[in-house]
């Protein structure tokens, strides 16, 4: 096993390889419940924890699990932290679970988690494996974060509404009216609004990294130039 690099993990999860915008893995929990700040952080929150808790037990027993048998015990360890989730936000998040509905259990069935335990956690240390999951984890969160903002902001004209759900009685009053009722687009707020908000955060993310691409051309192509010319440039 090769030595982890945290640095290339973070930038992985969080950009380059980025569940949601480069693999586009787990969009039927993405594009279902983004529709407010609120339902996308709860699912987001369930999904990190979800993905932490399952790569640090798949990295654990991966040396006592046959590979025959290795993607039932995954999926089977995967099914039961989030049970676990469920649960508790059935009991302390009621409001919220009840939103969120079938898209808890089906965090089973995310094809980013169980990628992650088959491809990174069943090969390596647990702490490594920890860190992947967290990183992996937020980038598919954030994603799912600022689609729930956009599509909330267009579609009904406010921030955080239902922040109560999620933060308890004291978040009550956190609605925050950005726009008024006449001036919001309900598209946004629909299936095709989800689908149309995700193009668009892939496109924008396509189009920094081929301008940031495009720099590392042209810094090459001076430094490469400066070489040839040495007395030009002195």
């Amino acid at each position: 096993m090769s030595e982890v690099n945290y640095r290339q993990l973070t930038i992985d999860g969080l950009w380059k390889n980025n569940p949601a915008l480069v693999q586009v893995l787990g969009l039927c929990p993405l594009l279902a419940i983004s529709n407010t700040t609120i339902n996308a952080l709860g699912l987001a929150i369930a999904t990190l924890v979800t993905i932490i808790v399952s790569n640090g037990l798949v990295s654990i027993i991966r040396d006592w699990v046959r590979a025959e048998v290795r993607l039932p015990v995954y999926v089977m360890v995967i099914a039961s932290v989030v049970t676990v989730i469920e649960l508790v936000m059935k009991a302390y998040f009621h409001s919220l679970y009840l939103a969120l509905g079938i898209f808890i259990p089906l965090i089973v069935t995310n094809c980013m988690i169980i990628a992650r335990a088959e491809g990174f956690a069943s090969k390596n240390a647990l702490m490594p494996s920890l860190y992947d999951g967290l990183m992996i984890g937020l980038g598919f969160g954030l994603v799912l974060v600022v689609l729930g903002a956009a599509r909330e902001i267009v579609g009904f004209g406010t921030l955080f509404v239902n922040a109560d759900q999620l933060f308890g009685p004291m978040a009550e009053n956190w609605t925050i009216t950005l726009l008024p009722e006449d001036k919001t687009f309900l598209l946004a707020i629909m299936p095709p609004g989800a689908f149309i908000g995700l193009g668009l955060l892939i496109a924008i993310k396509q189009g920094i990294d081929r301008r940031g691409q495009l720099k590392q051309k042209l810094a090459k192509a001076e430094r490469r130039g400066a070489a040839q010319n040495p007395t030009e440039t002195a």
